[in-house]
């Protein structure tokens, strides 16, 4: 997997670039489409954020693994990996915390009930399906107000996550006749 991008307190606050030299997370997160092409955006009502479905690692689970099950367990839906976008790396030097994140887009299919953690469901956390152009204006909005050094790095994680795909999806000639196909509809 390739490099998507690497997040510093550089681009969170400015300043010094530093990379950590120890991961400290491994992750798995993306993009999970619906028929239409809507993205599943991850309401988190507590904070007013959005992110996107995914979570750490678990055992010695595969990334791709860890993807679909985190889909799974924060939306309901099973879903087939549709491309892989590579990884993003956030340096939190302020919490001397590396995160590596695995990147996808996934299509969803059948959709089961949510299987939330106690977190999460005090979160308030919900699946809310948008076209692709809402879900970055969501993240470009939450990224303007928000204040908090933690959740920047993750609203431009994601956010970047977003861009990739978007990229991805309007090259990919499966997603414009999907596309074309519920157009016609």
């Amino acid at each position: 997997m390739e490099l998507l991008h690497r997040i510093t307190d550089q681009d969170i606050m400015g300043g010094d670039p530093a990379l950590l030299p120890v991961v400290n997370r491994y992750a798995s997160r993306g993009i999970l489409l619906d028929e239409q092409a809507n993205v599943a955006m991850m309401y988190v009502s507590r904070s007013a954020i959005y992110k996107l479905p995914g979570g750490g690692l678990e055992n010695k689970e595969t990334p791709d693994a860890a993807f679909m099950r985190e889909i799974r367990e924060e939306t309901g839906y099973d879903a087939d990996i549709l491309h892989s976008l590579g990884y993003i790396e956030e340096h939190k030097k302020r919490n001397h915390y590396l995160q590596l994140s695995y990147c996808f887009i996934a299509r969803a299919n059948q959709a089961y009930e949510t299987n939330l953690t106690e977190h999460e469901k005090k979160l308030g956390l919900t699946t809310r399906w948008m076209s692709l152009e809402l879900a970055l204006g969501a993240m470009n909005e939450r990224i303007a107000s928000c204040t908090d050094y933690s959740t920047s790095f993750m609203l431009l994680r994601d956010k970047l996550i977003l861009d990739a795909a978007a990229a991805w999806l309007l090259a990919s000639s499966e997603f414009a006749s999907s596309v074309g196909d519920n157009e016609s509809k």
